[in-house]
């Protein structure tokens, strides 16, 4: 089951300032989280029905650190589709 937790961040880029003017909010969550639990989670704490979740999955870089190989976790990417009368308090820049 989906949880609010599973969000890690609403990403505030460039290119995601420009879709959240066309209604489409991107959203950073964990790699377990799906479209129907992103959904619910959406419905249940901000109170809005998506129209449509598009996602993307993005692998973690390997970085080196004097010498050390180590890894960026992995995270899922989210395109929200809300409706245009639909407002969240936290989103306001």
């Amino acid at each position: 089951m989906a949880d609010i937790t599973d969000i890690k961040s609403i990403m505030y880029t460039e290119k995601s300032l420009a879709l959240q003017e066309d209604g489409i909010i991107v959203v950073q969550t964990t790699p377990r989280m799906t479209k129907n639990g992103l959904k619910e989670v959406f419905r249940e704490f901000f109170g809005i029905n998506p129209l449509r979740v598009n996602s993307m999955r993005v692998n973690g870089k390997v970085k080196r650190f004097k010498g050390i190989s180590g890894k960026r976790p992995d995270t899922k990417k989210f395109y929200v589709k809300v409706p245009e009368d639909a407002k969240i308090e936290s989103l306001a820049v």
